[in-house]
């Protein structure tokens, strides 16, 4: 709000100098009271009578000080009604050391012996020698005007000097009343001096009490340096005993904006410098642009040199500002004004309920709604290049609250807000805010235009504001990426210490509500451009039954992804079961055990609106004894499928599942029930934990290689399926196992230095036998050192006694044989 507060300076001064003007110009006719002795005039005029050649000339003097001097070119004694007349009167009063002279003119003067009273038959000229204190007459002078030496030459001398420095009243009508000592006239005064001119309607002056009443239309216009400051008043009244003077309806019009009020009182020094105003029934100020700050009752305290040094205002202080985009205004109860050592004004402390709003809009822009709320505000200002005043910084405390809604034309309604303990805000040169620092409790919350909603929490928050927009908004043409949206306020923010984020994705249509991921960290970093939160210091991630950690997590306002760098590391709990204090969720995965399945990799990114996770740089998933490994891995935890793919020869899908081991089998061949691991090597790998079923496809450098305890196999592709937990399992059924693997295309076998080629090759889990098949018309062979190749229509690999069963045309055959080691 560009107001020049230092302007109520003018006010003061002007208003000093108009008051004084008056006072000397009173002072003088009361003067001429006391020592004029009207009554006794007539006939002092006939015993002192010296002729001269122009008129007469009467002076009085007393103690060998002159007094006064009275000429006339002729005095008329109306003997009938004891009235004088004087015709073209020179009256010139003396000051107590002879150094002042202030003369009064007038082409005739009656007295009326009997009433007391004289009156000016006609205009009146009063040429008083301008006050000596420098601030009551020319505002921003220093000091005192040095005095004039005392006259010891002859009275024209004085008369001489009163001409370099000195104040001329006009007016007319002027009566004085000798009985009650009041000079008064009801007819235009006007007054001229070095610094200005001005005029009222209507004066009255009690020299006895010292009180001086302009009665209306009071004016001054006086110039202040290169500047014309112009006041105006509906009534003047001055104290001479108090040195204070009240103005009613008052209005003080300068370059910048003018000042008003109700009524102001003003207290001055003995050498004419102001010490107090105290405005009530409305107090105003008005910049030229048309800002204004208002009150009912103020107050401001000002130093030697007519400085404002500090003020109060009160009763509801209110603020307003108008741009041709912008309309700013706000309220406090109270504000309290500090100025600096020059009278500019630097701090505008206001309480007990601070609210500003704020509202922008222009042809083609977003509009943007701001509003802000604390128990007080402490506003800074500066002064631009141009010397107006300008907001710096603001300081809210106690808890300050900041609103703020954008909405691009026809576009959705973009509501976010800030709040925190303490909040600072600072200003660019075109007074928009360009920084915000919160601190204690801070907090930020935002929603984008897709619907999602996010809160972030801190200790300490920054934030940079985006500038005004400018044009259009369009990307430039060659620009990586488009421009930040003017209507998003907030460019970047960091946050620091206790970073707690909840992100809360819009429902689908037909569906409830996911819960909100929550994330944590040391520090955050906010990104309007990218839409993004950069999560550093041990950021963890929490979104349903998974969490995550990393070195550095990012998380997109728009999409609600996350993105995770370095160290990734990530667990995932049984579906459905909810942790202590959080949520249930489904969305867990079960890879054929029991309990959380977790993950490491060297990044990671988590998609909110399909709920996929995937995994990138040696990626390692594994529950209880099964694991997966690859160079990526993509979790589904709606649909509870899981995907690996390899990258070549150098980094395949690697499978490591947990054999039952022959559970059936009599107590003298435990030792071959123990569970037993197999490893699949394949190009990538495809699970369903609903059906509890994987596909193994070969990769373009090599096959699926399945490794078991008996034997190896190679195949274009392999299928897995598992047993679920308890169902069929190992000892205590403490994990689910492989229940079949079945390898096709191109299926090589190798088990105990038997070689079998077949088209499909079936694996139990549970019976460790291999079933060897061929194609249509095509069978199986299996070669064997010892007894040659043989085939059959089914080849069947017997890993607990090392036999091989042919079957084939209606009738088996069985081959007992020992490979050698």
């Amino acid at each position: 709000m560009r107001l020049t507060i230092e302007r109520l300076r003018t006010l003061v001064l002007a208003a000093g100098a108009l008051l004084i003007v008056a006072l000397v110009a009173f002072l003088a006719l009361g003067r001429w009271k006391n020592r004029l002795i009207l009554k006794e005039l007539p006939r002092r005029l006939g015993a002192d009578i010296q002729r001269e050649a122009n008129g007469f000339t009467y002076t009085q003097s007393h103690g060998g000080h002159t007094l006064f001097k009275i000429h006339a070119s002729k005095v008329v004694q109306l003997k009938q009604d004891g009235r004088a007349q004087l015709h073209d009167v020179q009256i010139e009063l003396y000051g107590q050391d002879g150094s002042t002279v202030d003369r009064i003119s007038g082409g005739e003067f009656q007295y009326d012996q009997k009433a007391g009273i004289a009156t000016a038959a006609g205009p009146v000229e009063i040429f008083i020698m301008r006050p000596g204190v420098a601030p009551a007459v020319a505002p921003g002078a220093g000091g005192r005007i040095p005095a004039s030496p005392k006259v010891t030459a002859p009275l024209a001398n004085a008369a001489q000097t009163a001409e370099s420095g000195q104040i001329d009243v006009k007016t007319s009508g002027l009566v004085f009343d000798q009985n009650t000592g009041i000079a008064s006239t009801t007819q235009r005064v006007e007054f001229a001096m070095a610094q200005g001119a001005g005029s009222s309607i209507g004066a009255e002056f009690d020299s006895d009490k010292g009180y001086l009443i302009l009665d209306h239309d009071v004016e001054l216009d006086v110039q202040r340096g290169a500047e014309a400051v112009r006041l105006r008043a509906g009534h003047g009244e001055f104290d001479r005993s108090q040195l204070a003077c009240t103005l009613r309806g008052a209005v003080a019009g300068y370059r910048n904006g003018q000042a008003t009020a109700g009524q102001a009182q003003v207290t001055f020094r003995e050498d004419g410098s102001a010490v107090r105003l105290d405005a009530s029934g409305g107090f105003l100020l008005t910049s030229a642009s048309g800002a204004k700050i208002a009150a009912p009752t103020g107050t401001l305290n000002f130093d030697e040199r007519s400085r404002p040094t500090n003020g109060l205002l009160e009763g509801g202080v209110t603020m307003d500002s108008v741009s041709s985009t912008t309309h700013v205004n706000g309220s406090a109860p109270t504000a309290r004004l500090a100025f600096a050592a020059g009278g500019e004004l630097r701090h505008a402390y206001l309480e007990r309920g601070v609210a500003m709003h704020s509202e922008q809009q222009g042809q083609g822009l977003p509009r943007i709604v701001r509003d802000w709320r604390s128990p007080v505000a402490d506003l800074s200002f500066r002064n631009n290049a141009g010397g107006q005043l300008q907001m710096a910084s603001v300081q809210g405390t106690g808890g300050v609250v900041i609103t703020v809604q954008s909405q691009r034309p026809g576009g959705p309604v973009l509501p976010s807000r800030m709040s925190a303990g303490q909040v600072n805000g600072e200003f660019g040169p075109r007074q928009e805010l360009t920084r915000i620092t919160g601190i204690g409790h801070a907090s930020l919350e935002q929603t984008s235009a897709a619907g999602a909603h996010q809160i972030v929490n801190g200790d300490r928050l920054v934030a940079l504001l985006a500038p005004p927009a400018q044009g259009s908004n369009s990307a430039r043409p060659g620009a990586k990426t488009a421009p930040a949206d003017p209507a998003q306020q907030i460019q970047s923010a960091t946050i620091d210490g206790n970073v707690v984020l909840l992100q809360q994705q819009p429902a689908k249509p037909g569906e409830a509500a996911q819960p909100p991921m929550r994330a944590t960290s040391g520090h955050a970093a906010y990104d309007a451009a990218g839409e993004s939160l950069h999560l550093t210091l041990h950021p963890r991630v929490e979104d349903g039954n998974l969490q995550l950690t990393a070195d550095l997590l990012d998380v997109s306002q728009a999409s609600g992804d996350a993105f995770a760098h370095g160290n990734v590391k990530a667990t995932w709990f049984d579906t459905g079961v909810s942790q202590p204090g959080k949520q249930a969720a489904p969305g867990g995965l079960d890879l054929g055990g029991q309990g959380p399945v977790h993950v490491v990799a060297g990044e990671a990114q988590l998609h909110r609106a399909t709920s996929q996770a995937t995994f990138r740089g040696a990626a390692r998933l594994w529950q209880q004894s099964n694991s997966i490994s690859a160079p990526e891995i993509v979790l589904d935890r709606t649909r509870q499928t899981l995907v690996a793919r390899g990258s070549g020869s150098s980094q395949p899908v690697n499978l490591v599942l947990l054999s039952s081991g022959g559970a059936a089998l009599p107590a003298q061949n435990k030792a071959a029930a123990s569970p037993s691991i197999i490893r699949v090597r394949a190009g990538d790998f495809k699970y369903s934990a609903a059906e509890r079923k994987a596909m193994l496809h070969a990769g373009p450098d090599g096959p699926v290689l399945a490794e078991t305890a008996s034997g190896t196999s190679a195949s274009s592709e392999a299928e897995i399926v598992l047993l679920p937990p308890g169902n069929h399992a190992g000892p205590g059924g403490s994990a689910a196992q492989l229940d079949r693997l079945t390898a096709r295309g191109h299926v090589l076998l190798n088990s105990n230095g038997r070689r079998g080629v077949g088209e499909q090759l079936v694996y139990s889990g549970e019976s460790q036998q291999y079933r060897l098949t061929g194609a249509a018309g095509a069978w199986p062979t299996l070669t064997d050192p010892l007894h040659g190749t043989v085939t059959g229509e089914a080849l069947i690999f017997n890993s607990r006694d090392d036999s091989v069963s042919i079957e084939g045309q209606g009738h088996k055959t069985q081959t007992q044989s020992v490979a050698p080691r």
